[in-house]
């Protein structure tokens, strides 16, 4: 008996022994390192807020009215005045110094020159040929009509070349470079006055009105016109009665503003007599040497717009008599011109011609063909898009160009 419990005594001391060996042990163990402290973080700044979200306002140190310096008033504050000038909603262009006449009609000739000999060469080289025998003449014939020269005119021509050459025997070139530039003379005519007439006798301002069908570039003959007469010390007032399309009018103030004319308008799809009439009336009292008259383009075949275009005449009649009526042709057009400007010629009196596009597309037999269908001169041509292509139209220059000189 007392050896059981010596023994049980003995295995409770060794346990404890035991126990205690392993307590010490893990005491003895290195503990891992402590986690590194978190890195402080500057919140960004809060937005405000309004309501009950708004923040209580956080004393900050203020200071009173005492402690603030203020100016005593013996230096005035200098203020620094904007740079003196127009602003760019007051700038004016500055107006345009149009080519004077003569310089323009040296360029336009030299252009010409280069674009419209085709017909003059052709008809040199058939009458050069050894034998002129029937279908010669024919071929002749057929250079004219495409040409546009029209079939009576050619037909004159032709009719007359073939005596001229059977009395002169021997030809030349220079010969019939001659023979067939008094030809050509004979039928465009040297005679005529080709003048633009704006300068009435017996009062001011001289009237002129700008006719013909959509497209052939009435508005912009009208402006460069203004240019031609302003570059001739002339004072002009643009009506802009083309009150059917709708930037007519913007076009054409911008041609006036160049050169320093003043524009009449009105609304759009107004009543373009009426501002026709303004125009003469604004003219007669700024005391204008021109006034120019922009109609609207219409179709020959529409007798209603045809009929108030002699109604934009009557009316602008009121104040005085129109010194010019110039029907603008597209040169481009041949035949189909000459029915437009027989139509508009009964409707109102055209006193001119004004011959656009006679460029190297053209064919220049037009210039004949519608002087011998109106019985009016060309008076003016336009070979171009630039400001100054527009100039007078003198005969003898425009058949030089033609055969070449």
């Amino acid at each position: 008996m007392e050896t059981v419990i010596l023994a049980v005594v003995i295995a409770v001391v060794v346990l404890g022994a035991l126990g205690g060996l392993i307590v010490a042990s893990r005491r003895t163990k290195s503990l891992p390192p402590p986690p590194p402290a978190a890195p402080d973080i500057t919140a960004p700044p809060a937005e405000p807020h309004v309501g009950e979200e708004a923040e209580t306002p956080r004393e900050e140190p203020r200071r009173t009215i005492e402690e603030v310096d203020l100016p005593d008033g013996s230096a005035p504050v200098a203020v620094e005045e904007p740079p003196a000038g127009p602003s760019l909603l007051e700038e004016v262009p500055a107006l345009e110094i149009p080519e004077p006449t003569a310089g323009r009609l040296v360029r336009l000739r030299a252009r010409l020159s280069r674009s419209q000999n085709a017909l003059g060469k052709g008809l040199l080289t058939l009458l050069s040929r050894e034998h002129l025998d029937d279908e010669t003449w024919e071929e002749i014939e057929d250079t004219l009509l495409t040409a546009d020269v029209g079939v009576q005119p050619t037909q004159e021509l032709v009719e007359r070349l073939r005596e001229r050459v059977k009395v002169l025997g021997t030809r030349t070139p220079q010969e019939l470079r001659g023979l067939l530039r008094e030809e050509l003379l004979g039928l465009i005519g040297t005679a005529a006055d080709r003048t633009v007439r704006t300068e009435p006798e017996d009062r001011k301002p001289g009237i002129v009105m700008v006719v013909g069908v959509n497209g052939t570039g009435k508005t912009t003959t009208t402006g460069k016109l203004a240019r031609v007469l302003v570059a001739d010390g002339r004072t002009v007032v643009l009506g802009a009665a083309d009150t059917f399309r709708a930037a007519a009018a913007d076009q054409l103030q911008t041609w006036g503003e160049r050169v320093g004319a003043y524009t009449v308008r009105g609304p759009e799809g107004g009543d373009p007599a009426s501002v026709a009439f303004d125009a003469v009336k604004e003219g007669k009292e700024m005391g204008v040497d021109v006034v120019l008259i922009d109609t609207a383009g219409r179709l020959h075949t529409k007798t209603g717009l045809m009929d108030e275009l002699g109604k934009v005449k009557r009316v602008v009649e009121k104040h005085a008599p129109l010194d010019e009526v110039l029907l603008v042709l597209d040169a481009t057009t041949g035949q189909n011109g000459l029915v437009q400007a027989r139509v508009f010629a009964e409707v109102v009196d055209i006193t001119g011609i004004v011959l656009t596009k006679l460029d190297g597309t053209a064919k220049g037999g037009i210039v004949i063909a519608v002087q011998r269908e109106l019985g009016v001169p060309v008076k003016l041509v336009g070979l171009g898009e630039g400001s100054d292509d527009l100039a007078p139209f003198e005969p003898e220059a425009f058949v030089d160009a033609l055969i070449g000189e």
